[in-house]
């Protein structure tokens, strides 16, 4: 049994940490990414008495000839399977990642003596492009921003923003991410503001394994049956926008993945809620995949969030 690190990227803004040291894709140098306080990954390691170097992560990774696959379970982060009225579906793909920082410069200044055609403002300049990019087409969101000095009487010296943007199609976003860029270069250079974008994160989407994906969907079909008694729906088919360790483990060997049906989409929240019997439903689709699988070797991650 396997407790991965820090999947979301909370702490460090780079995601699947854990897995991506089983898959053998973490460089050591991502050992130095550091927090808002400075503190590096290795840093927090050592905190806990664990020393890593290069040679500790190779002997991390897994022999891809000694894993089967990875198949996941977890809730959908969507309101989709709700408003099919269905209580699992299963996963084709997830969704590529690109996570921003953006930092933007200008000139501090009194709030009540600096006219306005005088100023070099990095908090209006950052609300026009904040603007901008949420009504991209792609899936992009701005989850955090910070001023400084952060006083409400003046002028910001300085904004900085998240900006997050996914898709399955990774030529797109890497267009959508060259095109904002420039926008948002653009809008700096008239607001006489200074722009800096650091990319924090990047994974590529990922297609599920076909295989894995039909045997979930058949054994989610037993399952539901199981439980009810009769299915009168197909299974649901659904890309995941939110990321997973699946993205990682990929690299490693075939994915798949089974959502799980949760009230309103709502994650991350105290107000996150699974039914009961939707859990059992999965609960009984993951055990008609093993039932059909006796004699493989899977590396598998139950993961449901209640």
């Amino acid at each position: 049994v396997i407790a991965f690190s820090d999947e979301e990227g909370v702490r460090f803004q780079s995601t699947f940490i854990g897995s991506a040291a089983i898959a053998g894709i973490l460089p050591v140098s991502a050992l130095q990414i550091t927090d808002k306080s400075g503190v590096t990954i290795q840093d927090a390691l050592k905190k806990n008495s664990i020393e890593v170097t290069e040679e500790h992560l190779q002997q991390l990774r897994y022999d891809p000839k000694s894993v089967w696959g990875y198949v996941k379970i977890h809730i959908e982060q969507g309101p989709v399977l709700e408003w099919v009225g269905f209580p699992l579906g299963v996963v084709k793909g997830i969704a590529g990642q690109t996570r921003l920082k953006v930092t933007m410069r200008g000139s501090q200044g009194h709030a009540g003596t600096v006219p306005r055609s005088m100023r070099h403002d990095p908090m209006a300049a950052a609300a026009e492009a904040i603007v901008l990019i949420t009504f991209n087409l792609l899936v992009c969101t701005v989850g955090e921003i910070s001023t400084w000095p952060s006083a409400s009487n003046v002028i910001p010296g300085q904004v900085t923003f998240t900006v997050d943007l996914r898709a399955i199609d990774d030529m797109g976003r890497e267009a959508v991410v060259c095109e904002l860029s420039n926008r948002l270069y653009q809008i700096c250079d008239r607001r006489s503001v200074s722009c800096t974008i650091d990319r924090k994160h990047d994974a590529n989407a990922v297609i599920c394994d076909s295989e894995l994906t039909s045997k979930l969907k058949s054994a989610a079909y037993l399952g539901l049956k199981r439980m009810t008694g009769s299915v009168q729906d197909e299974v649901p088919v659904l890309m995941s926008g939110a990321g997973h360790d699946a993205m990682a483990l990929s690299h490693l060997t075939k994915v798949g993945m089974l959502f799980v049906r949760c009230r309103g989409g709502i994650s991350h929240f105290p107000e996150e809620h699974v039914l009961d019997d939707d859990v059992w439903a999965s609960g009984l689709a993951i055990l008609a995949f093993i039932d059909s699988a006796l004699d493989w070797n899977i590396f598998f991650d139950i993961t449901v969030y209640i």
